[in-house]
This record gives C-alpha cells, structure tokens and sequence, in this order.
C-alpha cells in the first residue's frame, strides 16, 4: 500500500483485498473516510466534513487499481478496475476501433489521463454531457458493477454481458452516489463501434430561431450524436451538431438535412470536420493561460429542454458577464463557469446574489442547480448549498442508513440532501 507524502490521510491500496482490509479496519472503528478515484474533483460539491479536531478526514483512492480486466471486443463490452482514467481506456478502446460514449467531464486538459479523471469518480458523479443525445446517460453505459460496502464486504451487481434483469438496477443507485453509499472497485461497461464518417455543423442566429430549429431537429428522423447549445452572455449563444455514420454520404445527406431546416429560421449553418469520436469539449478551447485553472465558479444545469432558450435569454443568466456555458440541446443539462480572474473580495457577495437568483429562476422553469466550484466554499457566510433538499429527501436519507449504518463516506455529501444528518 502507498501513500502520498504531501498528504497522510490520502491511501490508495494496490490490490482489492488490502482495499477491503483498510475498509474493514474503519468500520470497525467508526472511522469516517471518503471514497476516491484519482482525487481530482474532490472539492466538487458539497464540503466534505472533517474531524472535531480539523483534521481531514482519510480519503481512500483506486488509483492503483487502474487495470483493463477484460475486453470483449466482438460482445462490445469492457470491464475495467475503477482507478483507470477515462483517457487511457479510450486509448485503449480505439485500438480495436471502438469507444465508450461518454463526454469528457469538465476539468484539466481531458486528454491528459489524471485529467480525464478516473471512470468510478465519472461514474459516481453520474453527470452526463451532449451525448445523451443518442447514446443515453453514463448509467446506461453500466453492465456490471462491484463495490464495497461501508464494512468491508464485496458486492457486484449486474453482470458481463448486455441483457435485462429483473429487479431492482442497483447499478443505477450507485450512478451520481457521490461516493456516499459506497466504493466503486471494478465496472463493465458497454463500447460503441467507432463511426468512420463524422462532421460538425455550427448553426447561429437570434435565439427565438435557434430554438425553433432544435425543436425541428428533435422532431425529425434525423439522428445527430450530440446537439449542444454553446456560448455565453458575452458572446452569445450557438448550436452545435455532430453527425457520424459508417458513410460519408449518410454524414452528407443528414448535413444537407440539417441546412434546409435552418433556412426558413434565417440563420447560418457553417460545416467544420470532427476528427475524434469524442465531442471537443468547450472548455479546452480556453486561452493557454486558462485551460489549466479550474474556474471561479462551476454550475450544474438541468431543467426541461424545451426551456432552456428562456433560461439563456433572462435578465438573471444575461447578468453573468464572463461565463460560459455548454448544455446539452436534447436533454436540458449541462454547465456554466466563470473562468475569468478570481473576483475580488467586495465583488464575491455579487456573484453569490447572481448565482442565487439564477437558481431561483431555474426552480421557476421546472429545473435545479447545482454548486460544483464556488470561491470560498469554506466560507459559512458566503457559501452556497452545493444542492438544495430534493423531494425524494427521505428515501434518500433511507437508503442512505441502509448503505452505511454508521454515517461514515463521504461526511457532508448527499445528493438531494442540503445538510446531510448525522446519527
């Protein structure tokens, strides 16, 4: 087992068993801790708590256990250990022309493996991007999926190869945990077999037309792999397709498709190629000076689709000089960030305001906010609730008892639960 010297409470055991051991040990005690992948994103959401004695609490990684366990190449199913980033599977996958249909989180330069984050930190944030579209969320990506509990014991749900189950999904529960029900240690997910024929198209224009023309596109027989509003209050806001086919004359005739329909809203319709499977995520576009900070600000969006062009257009959204933000067209999620400099301390209460009447406004659309980055978290006066008490707050209190009797992952952090309880 190692740990980092720059930091005592960070162990990240080499195998599955010294993992269960080390778990074992703290139930035991009583010890709280908080599951982790690579540790990248670890300040996202809500404050983890920490001892009496202000002490962090001991944070348990897999970044040792970061292994492709095995690859079904003809089944279109891989299953990995938790620990391995995200770029270094994709690497992996386009070896035999395949990949996983998941967007890159928000974070660091995505090509970078640590950057990219683990695939069981991806999956217990549970947050999906513009691919959705046509691939479904990351938790139907799932197969198969083993833990461990809060004491120790292993568990696995799902299986290897792609079928439905009667039951309850316990793979679907433990998808946006936020590691607060349990370890994530091993998954199998399903993989894609890589398009050779792709092609993106910018669409821009007032937004009333923009609008029309997504509800067109959502209505037709048109297939895009992801269709993302994109832009900000700066510089305004755009739609972006991404057509892949095994031909370029299927990529073609969607294109040409995709023109007419712009033509009666009046707006422009520009081509651009597509290299990668993946969307180039908006956030590596970023000046060099930037691309490597993590913002002043990261929300999570999610409200109905339909909606969203009212959201972009009100006074609370218009207000956020220096934001920008990518959501996905077809499914009403996605984020915005504040990259400019770090406002200083007299302008941070007028950010909070912003974000607080943004959030009320999306309650008003029949949507939520969530908190991932703020300045100052640890501010009590200033800080946000990264999420507010959802309506299913009671069952989620439930399961959360029957996951973990002793209140010990995760201290602080339960999605759908404002201020989590403590027995």
């Amino acid at each position: 087992m190692t740990a980092s010297p720059a930091h005592k409470q960070l162990h990240c055991p080499d195998s599955k068993a010294e993992l269960q051991s080390l778990v074992s040990d703290w139930h035991r005690g009583g010890r709280p801790w908080v599951p982790s992948g690579l540790g990248t994103r670890l300040t996202w959401g809500a404050p983890l708590q920490t001892h009496a004695a202000g002490e962090p609490i001991p944070t348990l990684s897999t970044r040792n256990l970061n292994q492709i366990l095995d690859h079904a190449v003809d089944d279109l199913t891989v299953t990995v250990e938790a620990g391995l980033p995200l770029a270094a599977l994709q690497a992996a996958l386009m070896e035999h022309n395949q990949w996983l249909a998941v967007d890159w989180p928000w974070g660091r330069n995505p090509s970078h493996s640590d950057g990219s984050g683990s695939i069981g930190g991806l999956v217990a944030r549970g947050l999906s991007g513009g691919l959705r579209q046509r691939h479904m969320g990351l938790r139907d990506q799932i197969i198969g999926i083993g833990l461990i509990r809060s004491d120790g014991i292993s568990a696995n749900a799902g299986g290897r190869v792609v079928k439905n189950v009667a039951g309850y999904d316990l793979m679907r529960l433990l998808c946006g945990s936020w590691g607060s029900l349990a370890l994530i240690h091993t998954l199998t997910l399903r993989t894609q077999p890589i398009r050779p024929a792709r092609a993106e198209l910018l669409v821009q224009g007032e937004l009333e037309a923009l609008e029309a023309w997504r509800a067109d596109v959502l209505a037709s027989t048109l297939t895009p792999e992801w269709i993302n509003w994109r832009g900000g209050p700066d510089q305004g806001w755009s739609i972006r397709v991404g057509i892949a086919s095994v031909s370029e004359v299927a990529v073609e005739a969607q294109l040409n498709r995709l023109e007419a329909l712009a033509v009666p809203q009046r707006l422009s319709a520009e081509r651009h190629p597509w290299a990668s499977p993946l969307p180039t995520p908006i956030h590596s576009q970023l000046p060099a000076e930037r691309a490597g900070a993590e913002p002043g600000w990261l929300l999570r969006l999610a409200l109905p689709p339909a909606r969203v062009s009212e959201l972009l257009a009100s006074q609370e959204l218009r207000g956020l000089r220096g934001w920008s933000g990518e959501l996905a067209a077809g499914a009403g999620s996605g984020e915005l960030w504040q990259c400019a400099e770090q406002p200083s301390a007299n302008q941070q209460p007028s950010a909070h305001h912003q974000v607080q009447a943004l959030r009320r406004k999306l309650s008003t659309l029949g949507g939520q906010l969530s908190v991932l980055l703020q300045p100052d978290a640890g501010n009590a006066e200033l800080a946000l609730p990264a999420w507010l008490d959802a309506p299913s707050k009671p069952l989620i209190e439930a399961v959360k008892r029957e996951f973990d009797p002793l209140q010990q992952l995760s201290r602080g952090r339960l999605p759908g639960v404002a201020q989590p309880f403590l027995s």
